[in-house]
């Protein structure tokens, strides 16, 4: 389905009861939970509002075109004509037409008579389900002193008949761990040591050493983008890279390895700018509101506005990831299954509702901050003459000190030119004293370009003097009827000697004696052709402008300077008398002041008016906080959602947020009542909607949310982080569910344990995730064997009492990295740009084309850890890809599972194995190699049948061969 986003309305279907046709439970059904649109117009507005597909029931009573499908009919069947595209405006999928195969069993399911034995699944008292009911500490049973969470497995266990699986040994321990917390394998020295010493308090010395290592915060990373499906791309049609994404990822991973509480974690990601603006470092945080997809190709009619799908995914991810529900499931209508009105949702969006994706500027040092912060105020004073501060203490002071080191004026050299021509027409000659003057027919706009030799000297500023002169009307200098002029542009580009290739020049900043009203000199340094400086009323008289470069042009013997003057608005507002000169002087020496502020330094100090004070001190003072700003440090970006963000539609702000109303069917065009912002009203213990003392402070709303998801009494955030955590270690939650509590979710194994811990993780551990882990890593049922046994498992056959340990297959991260680590070539370097494991080119739209095959394993940054990686959402890497990495269009709770002969091929043949084979074999070269290679891939020696066999595929193939074997042993893939 590529980037199709399924609606967020299309609430999961009930699981068939008993009895169900085994055809619709197995074929048909999945067509449709996967494939089909349930709720109104999707955004293609394809689809006819109303229809339903999660029961029979649905599909009988249909939506506004009536009944979805005629039993026994396929032709005369609505959501056949739909998945056939027979009809433009019924269209389903909208985006991709189904495949044939698929389209074929719908059609027979409708022939055979469209048998659906589905229910919809009564709904339970909202105050009767288990994750909505508020947190109480269980007591622990058995025995004081026991570990907690052993004394409630062992409960269970005991009552189902079962028992718990023996200790595993020292070597398998020692692999679990390390790739569990690190994903990385032990060191052959380090399972050697647990191997030898595995005993209580040499497991917890382990236990400690691998949360306080970095590479932990690394691990725990990769599985938190999983559930908030965050990438380096937009998804959908125009695909492109958010190049400043990955400073979330670096936040990220600071803080798991910092050990973030996890009620801080949750305002830092949504709110960090109003919690914690003295710290400008977190502002990398906000990276969680722009984690999810884009779609730039939905702007519609209103570029400026933040789109209602991405609201929408803004909600499905906040809501999943922190609480573990699908609230997203009401956008059309009230949730079917769980306590979730409509409003609620809408109350969600309103929190969303005044801030768009885009890059987002921030000071990651704080002092750097405070010191910007300060001279961006200095310089709005200066600019609105706020009279107690310019005339204050403070400002006086820096006003004197700047007069009394204010150097004097810089030299000016004439630029004499070379060639001198208009592109419009207008004759120009050189005067003896190098100036130019205009004359001829005077055309609406121009452009005169001249070459100069280059000057002699560094060179550091242009000075464009305009004159007056007898020839033009009322003495110019310039040639419109009053003798003004417009200068739009001004651009100077080099040309090194024997070369026709130039270099554009930047210009940093202008000043000038006089400015027109509106029509200032820094309107002809901008780029923008509809600005310009001009100087009426004060045309006959004679005016200076000096455009500072961004930086100095070195002398160049031979080279030539070429000056365009752009004269670009209309009615022949023209340079008519001009002459151009260079500098090498600095700062302030180059500064051309204006008549006022030259009358006023002219007056001794104690002598000025108060206007010519002010003038002073707004001029030093807004000299010296351009300097300063200067001189700090570039802000950086971080890709983001904020009230102002930069993306590809240009700079959005919003003023305040966004109206909200609540959607009749989720349809755009059918809005209801307004909607405050708000979050569930299914938590009773927490207010629903917030109270805002200004509701038109967007940030406030956000911090409004971060709180009452952070609050000690909502149930749902508690018991959804554990839960997490805790399937992070065994490979299943507590619930096996761990992105919906909700009724069509599942049921906790371990409901007590489930909320001890919750509690346990809020009130003891203060919200410290390395306690929670520590907990768990110690207690004896995450270091039993994982050897199956009969008897318990004709029991618990899923093992979901836990009576041993999961036997988990590495994930497709950790397969990479751990191939890295064991040939040798893993770079441990930490942040900073993610690697692109392509080649790329431009598409034929926006979206490039990407060539995995084509990278180079042995370039810099290729042995980097994997997640590091730049992740495209919507060009998939195939390697990763065939070993289950999730398709992120949408958040990734639990990874998928398969086993298939294209995971074996590409484990043997992609081009990143075959290199790491050779790399392997290199480092292993030499005497004993088989042993040494054995030892690095399985962390033991091999014994003497794998020794032999080994031997002789090393002799007949080579070494390298012999790796892609032990690359591809269950031994090395799964973790016992």
């Amino acid at each position: 389905m590529g980037m199709l986003k399924i609606s967020a309305a299309l609430c999961l279907l009930t699981v068939s009861p008993a009895g169900a046709d085994v055809f619709f439970q197995e074929k048909v059904e999945p067509v449709l939970r996967a494939r089909c649109y349930e709720c109104h117009s999707h955004a293609a507005g394809k689809m006819k509002g109303g229809l339903t597909l999660d029961s029979r029931s649905g599909w009988e009573t249909g939506g506004d075109a009536g009944p979805a499908v005629i039993a026994g009919n396929p032709d005369a069947s609505l959501l056949i004509k739909m998945a056939r595209w027979t009809d433009g405006d019924h269209q389903m999928p909208p985006k991709e037409k189904l495949p044939p195969g698929e389209i074929a069993l719908l059609e027979e399911w409708v022939r055979q008579g469209a048998p659906d034995p589905r229910v919809t699944k009564p709904a339970a008292p909202e105050d009767d389900w288990w994750s909505l009911r508020p947190l109480v500490r269980p007591a622990v049973p058995g025995s004081a002193g026991a570990h907690p969470i052993d004394a409630f497995l062992q409960t269970t266990l005991a009552a189902r008949g079962l028992t718990a699986s023996p200790r595993a040994d020292g070597r398998t321990l020692a692999r679990r761990i390390h790739f569990d917390v690190h994903g990385l394998p032990p060191t052959p020295e380090q399972a050697d040591a647990l191997a030898a010493d595995s005993g209580a308090a040499a497991w917890e010395k382990t236990v400690d050493e691998m949360l306080a290592s970095p590479r932990q915060g690394e691990r725990q990373a990769r599985q938190w983008f999983d559930v908030i499906h965050f990438a380096d791309s937009h998804g959908f049609e125009h695909d492109v890279m958010r190049p400043n994404a990955w400073r979330y990822r670096d936040y990220v991973i600071a803080a798991m390895n910092n050990d973030t509480p996890w009620d801080r974690f949750i305002r830092e990601q949504i709110a960090a700018d109003v919690f914690f603006p003295e710290d400008p470092a977190l502002t990398a945080a906000l990276g969680f509101l722009g984690a999810g997809t884009y779609d730039q190709s939905a702007a519609g009619t209103a570029p400026m506005s933040f789109e209602n799908l991405d609201r929408d995914d803004l909600v499905t991810q906040t809501m999943s990831a922190l609480t573990s529900t699908t609230a997203s499931c009401a956008r059309c209508h009230a949730h079917k299954f769980d306590p979730i009105p409509q409003e609620d949702y809408y109350a969600l969006q309103a929190v969303f509702a005044g801030i768009g994706k885009g890059d987002i500027t921030y000071d990651p040092d704080a002092a750097t901050a405070r010191e910007r912060k300060y001279w961006t105020g200095m310089s709005a004073a200066a600019a609105r003459r706020d009279v107690s501060v310019l005339l204050g203490e403070e400002v006086q002071s820096l006003t004197h000190d700047w007069e009394k080191d204010r150097p004097a004026p810089a030299a000016w050299h004439t630029l004499k030119a070379e060639t001198f021509v208009s592109s419009e027409g207008s004759v120009l000659q050189r005067l003896e004293d190098g100036s130019l003057l205009s004359g001829g027919a005077a055309p609406n706009m121009d452009n005169y370009i001249l070459t100069f030799p280059a000057p002699a000297e560094e060179s550091r500023a242009l000075r464009l003097d305009l004159l007056p002169h007898a020839s033009l009307p009322l003495n110019g200098p310039g040639r419109a009827g009053n003798g003004n002029l417009h200068l739009s542009e001004v651009e100077l580009t080099v040309f090194p000697a024997g070369s026709d290739k130039g270099q554009r020049v930047a210009i940093r900043r202008a000043s000038a004696d006089f400015e027109q009203e509106a029509y200032g000199v820094a309107g002809a340094v901008d780029g923008n052709p509809a600005t310009s400086w001009a100087i009426h009323p004060k045309e006959g008289e004679a005016h200076a402008a000096v455009f500072e470069l961004a930086a100095p042009v070195a002398a160049a013997p031979g080279a030539r300077w070429v000056i365009t003057l752009r004269q670009l608005q209309p009615g022949a507002h023209l340079l008519g008398h001009f002459r151009l000169s260079t500098s090498g002087g600095t700062g302030e020496s180059l500064t051309i002041l204006s008549e006022p502020i030259t009358t006023a330094l002219s007056a001794p100090a104690g002598a000025r008016t108060q206007e010519q004070k002010l003038t002073v001190a707004a001029h030093a003072l807004s000299r010296l906080a351009e300097e300063n700003l200067a001189a700090l440090p570039a802000k950086v970006e971080v890709w983001a959602a904020a009230r102002t963000a930069k993306n590809e539609r240009g700079m959005i702000s919003f003023p305040e947020p966004r109206r909200i109303r609540m959607l009749k069917r989720g349809d755009t065009a059918q809005p209801g009542i307004d909607v405050p912002p708000g979050a569930l009203t299914a938590v009773k213990a927490l207010p629903a909607r917030f109270v805002l003392t200004n509701s038109a402070d967007e940030g406030a709303r956000r911090a409004a949310l971060a709180d009452w998801l952070a609050d000690p009494r909502n149930p749902l955030t508690w018991r959804s982080v554990v839960n997490r955590v805790w399937q992070s270690h065994f490979g299943r939650g507590l619930c096996d569910t761990p992105g919906d509590f909700g009724r069509m979710g599942g049921a906790p194994s371990h409901p007590e344990l489930l909320d001890w811990l919750a509690v346990w993780f809020r009130d003891d551990a203060k919200g410290s995730v390395k306690a929670l882990r520590r907990l768990i890593l110690t207690s004896a049922a995450y270091q039993q064997t994982s050897t199956h046994r009969e008897d318990e498992a004709a029991i618990d056959p899923d093992n979901r009492l836990l009576w041993r340990m999961n036997r988990p297959r590495l994930d497709a991260d950790t397969v990479r990295d751990a191939v890295l680590a064991v040939s040798g070539a893993l770079d441990t370097a930490m942040g900073g740009p993610g690697i692109q494991h392509f080649t790329s080119k431009p598409g034929p739209q926006a979206t490039p084309v990407l060539d995995y095959g084509a990278y180079d394993w042995d370039s810099p940054g290729a042995g980097r850890r994997s997640i590091y990686s730049v992740v495209w959402r919507g060009i998939a890497d195939p390697f990763m890809e065939t070993l289950d990495f999730p398709e992120l269009g949408m958040p990734a709770p639990v990874r998928g599972f398969s086993a298939s002969a294209l995971q074996a091929l590409s484990l043997f043949n992609d081009e990143f194995m075959l290199r790491h084979s050779e790399k392997f074999a290199a480092r292993t070269h030499g005497p004993d190699q088989v042993v040494r290679m054995a030892r690095l891939a399985w962390q033991r020696d091999p014994t003497e049948e794998e020794s032999a066999a080994l031997s002789g595929l090393l002799t007949t193939h080579g070494a390298a061969a012999a790796a892609r074997v032990l690359f591809n042993s269950n031994e090395f893939l799964f973790v016992d």
